[in-house]
């Protein structure tokens, strides 16, 4: 059984950090290195939108432009371990935001999210 489980997220002032894990479990190594991931966000009574994706190597990246320069998705491949390294938060940025497995052979697979909220 497939589980995404995020992390990291919490309360912090406009202009701070926050690194969000993902961890995955049910996955192989190996498949879970076949998997391209992507950060989604929900802001409260919006729709969920793509934040940043990146490839199965980590080589192939890419950003919704809001957060372009601030936020950088990576991955650990040998832990199953998704991330995303968020700087200069902005008010704007409070959201639930979930990881996302696209598998290649199956369903897509959500995490059940984490908090963000920046505020002063």
């Amino acid at each position: 059984q497939v589980q995404l489980v995020e992390s990291g997220g919490e309360l912090v002032q406009p202009g701070g950090s926050l690194r969000l894990s993902c961890a995955a479990s049910g996955f192989t190594v190996v498949r879970y290195g076949m998997t391209p991931m992507s950060w989604y966000r929900q802001a409260p009574k919006k729709e969920r939108v793509l934040v940043a994706h990146i490839g199965t190597a980590g080589d192939a990246v890419n950003y919704e432009d809001s957060v372009k320069g601030r936020f950088t998705i990576s991955r650990n491949n040998a832990e199953k371990t998704l991330y995303l390294q968020m700087n200069s938060l902005k008010p704007e940025d409070t959201a639930v935001y979930y990881c996302k497995a696209h598998t290649l052979d199956g369903p897509d697979f959500w995490g059940q999210g984490t908090q963000v909220t920046v505020s002063s």
